[in-house]
């Protein structure tokens, strides 16, 4: 759910949180400074405005303060711990680059990058504890219902009830059908339609969930009409199928919302943004890393007869056939119609070949292909056009993941799904998180994949 839809007790303490969390970051390393030094100098006020400066940033970078009732606590305290690890590498990067390391105490700093962290997890456990404790004894709770007893009410209302923390409340479902057609597992049924206004209307409750089919336009008008002489909030709910399965998501045409099912999110500015990005981290990596393709390009030359690229056939953009270059890593080069994958101990895969697929130094040759325009740094990984005609097959939304163009690293990638597809699970897996990344894609995002690849992306248990 989007910020803004419903906002629970959590989410208005939002401001309390970023102001503690300065006031944290101030006070405690001031009572650190005066504890082991006496007073605090001028070399203080450099240091606290470059680490506020580098908070804010980082902050806002891993979105810190986003939607927390999507957020269970220890992703939050991940999130945390990531956002003053890289202030950390901030302030170290800057004081080295200074040359002013050396005029702090190490002992008022170490006490400050421990303490800090730890209370600002301490504040959101006792934050949750108490509006949890309040939700239970009915305070300060905001009351929810729903119109429709369907999947995708019982869905949302699952949600919130996981989240008591959240001081949000379902009371129930609301529907004029008979009992038998009811698709209700956890809800239960409160009431028909005209209960529904007349408790609204009592201002029983704070929000009111439209969640019937889209044909059922005559009945949604008359709620909508009725509720507009209530308080309540009223949200119109399409269908859990078509935001799952499709992963849709919101546009306008001609001053009309619609849902957008199948698209690209690289039009326009975006297109333009995302290919600026392509050009500038390719063209800085193949400056960086020539001398290392120089003594792949040797080693894979001297070592098994063949070429030292590879260049396999793949779906690009929009399923256009591109060459996708590699180091070759194996004593065959298939291109045809049957591509076998590799497999652990696969006898066709050189010495230097193993090494290479291992740590995923054999896809360098793909940077090539960024600015060539036929890949993009983050994107879905191509797979072997024989690949994809045997799975578009098998599962459903499979070439939407060609909406964009194929990726050296991937989101799926970095959540430990590459390497060998050896059953339709892991395939299935691959795909989810390809059309995650198409649908909440973002040059942040981008950044975080390219990040996080760097430092853990480059071998995997499963590449072979």
């Amino acid at each position: 759910m989007e910020r803004g839809a419903v906002q629970s007790s959590y989410d208005n303490g939002e401001l309390f949180l970023r102001l503690f969390d300065v006031m944290l970051i101030v006070g405690v390393l001031v009572l650190s400074i005066l504890i082991n030094d006496g007073r605090v100098g001028d070399r203080f006020y450099m240091l606290v405005t470059t680490a506020l400066l580098c908070f804010q940033l980082s902050a806002r970078f891993w979105n810190l303060y986003g939607t927390r009732q999507l957020l269970p606590f220890p992703e939050e305290a991940r999130q945390i711990a990531i956002v003053w690890l890289t202030v950390l590498a901030l302030l170290l990067a800057i004081g080295f680059a200074l040359h002013v390391t050396s005029q702090y105490s190490r002992i008022s700093l170490g006490v400050w990058v421990l303490a800090v962290p730890v209370l600002m997890v301490s504040l959101r456990v006792f934050l949750r504890y108490r509006i949890e404790h309040n939700a239970r004894h009915g305070v300060g709770i905001r009351i929810l219902a729903f119109v429709g007893a369907n999947r995708t009410a019982d869905l949302m209302a699952q949600h919130f009830n996981n989240r008591i923390w959240s001081g949000l409340r379902v009371a129930g479902v609301y529907d004029d059908r008979a009992v038998k057609r009811l698709e209700i597992s956890d809800l239960s049924l409160v009431g028909d339609f005209a209960a529904l206004v007349r408790d609204a209307r009592a201002g029983h409750l704070d929000s009111v969930f439209i969640t019937l089919p889209i044909d059922a336009e005559q009945r949604i008008s008359h709620l909508v009409r009725d509720l507009a002489d209530t308080t309540a909030s009223v949200f119109i709910v399409p269908a859990s199928y078509i935001l799952e399965r499709n992963h849709a998501n919101w546009r306008e045409v001609a001053g009309h919302p619609i849902i957008s099912v199948y698209d690209s999110p690289f039009f326009g500015v975006s297109g333009i943004l995302k290919r600026i990005e392509d050009v500038a981290v390719s063209s800085l990596i193949l400056l960086l890393i020539s001398p290392l393709l120089l003594a792949i390009a040797a080693a894979v030359r001297f070592t098994s007869p063949g070429p030292v690229i590879f260049k396999q056939r793949r779906y690009g953009l929009n399923g256009q056939i591109v060459e996708v270059w590699k180091f070759r890593s194996m004593t065959v080069t298939e291109n045809g119609d049957t591509v076998v994958q590799a497999t652990r101990g696969d006898r066709r895969i050189t010495s230097v070949g193993a090494f290479l697929r291992s740590t995923s130094l054999d896809e360098l040759p793909q940077f090539f292909n960024v600015l060539q325009g036929h890949m993009s740094i983050v994107g879905p990984r191509p797979h072997a056009v024989s690949h994809n005609e045997q799975y578009r097959v098998l599962i459903h939304g499979y070439m939407l993941r060609h909406k964009v163009k194929p990726g050296i690293t991937g989101w799926a990638q970095i959540n430990g799904w590459r390497g060998e597809t050896d059953s339709m699970e892991k395939m299935v897996k691959r795909v989810e998180y390809d059309m995650q990344y198409i649908h909440n894609w973002s040059l942040v995002m981008d950044v975080r994949i390219i990040a996080a690849t760097i430092f853990k992306g480059f071998r995997s248990a499963n590449a072979y």
